[in-house]
């Protein structure tokens, strides 16, 4: 059975001085779900002691280090090593998207330019990312929900460590709330219902970095219940043995006709 024909081919860049090595084995399972990673390369100057925690990490991940010297103070060699490069690739590789693993500003244009031929563009980093960046991707995962093990050495995931929203929370974060609202209303049918993963393929195109790990929960459904602003109806597929589909709709459309 052919399961990887119809995946996805990926280039994951990542620019070694803007990612951490503990986060490898959490983007690489996550990119995973995306498609394959077809390109792996990682830029920075690997004569500085700085970047020495990689090796293993390349190593076991078969992630191919290019080599950048600092010209000058500061990383802007990294960053434009890594741009030709990208470049190179849309125009002489067949592939499907770009996966950029950095928290700096500098790549917008470069995943502008990306979507702009056609291609989905993956962005990967910090939580303190620049919006600009962010909302240049089809897609942008905040890394520190990635990690597979804290500084203690834990191999519980970060995400699971931290408190999940209560729903008082979550009914507080208006800007949450409303963009919950608007993409239920977006793919709803007329008595108010809408398909879970439509919901949430609305979500990202308003907003890149929505993730429902960003709550403290790992499903989309279980922070829309969470929020208690919502029904959940799950109905079971016909003829596809034990398969349940999720339905949302909002409880102020109850009645409404």
């Amino acid at each position: 059975m052919e399961e990887n024909i119809d995946q996805d081919k990926l280039a994951v860049l990542i620019d070694a001085d803007n990612a951490q090595p503990s986060t490898i084995e959490g983007l690489m399972d996550e990119i995973a779900i995306y498609g394959v990673a077809s390109v792996r390369r990682i830029y920075g100057d690997w004569t500085s002691p700085n970047l020495g925690s990689w090796k293993e990490s390349l190593l076991e991940h078969s992630i191919q280090p290019i080599q950048q010297f600092a010209y000058t103070t500061g990383k802007n060699a990294t960053d434009s090593s890594l741009i030709i490069d990208a470049m190179d690739l849309l125009y002489t590789e067949k592939l499907d998207g770009f996966c950029i693993v950095s928290s700096d500003s500098d790549f917008t244009r470069l995943s502008q330019r990306i979507r702009e031929a056609g291609l989905k563009v993956y962005g990967f980093g910090e939580k303190k990312t620049p919006l600009a960046f962010i909302a240049a991707c089809d897609k942008f995962i905040y890394t520190e929900n990635l990690r597979k093990e804290d500084d203690t050495g834990s191999d519980i995931p970060s995400s699971a460590k931290e408190s999940k929203w209560s729903t008082n929370q979550l009914k507080r974060d208006s800007r949450l709330i409303n963009h919950l609202r608007n993409a239920v209303e977006d793919s709803a049918d007329d008595d108010g219902w809408a398909f879970l993963a439509e919901v949430g393929g609305n979500l990202i195109k308003r907003s890149p970095d929505f993730d429902p790990r960003n709550y403290g929960y790992k499903k989309l459904g279980e922070l829309v219940e969470a929020t208690g602003l919502f029904e959940i109806d799950k109905r079971s597929q016909s003829g596809v043995g034990k398969s349940v589909l999720f339905y949302v709709r909002d409880k102020r459309s109850r009645g409404k006709k």
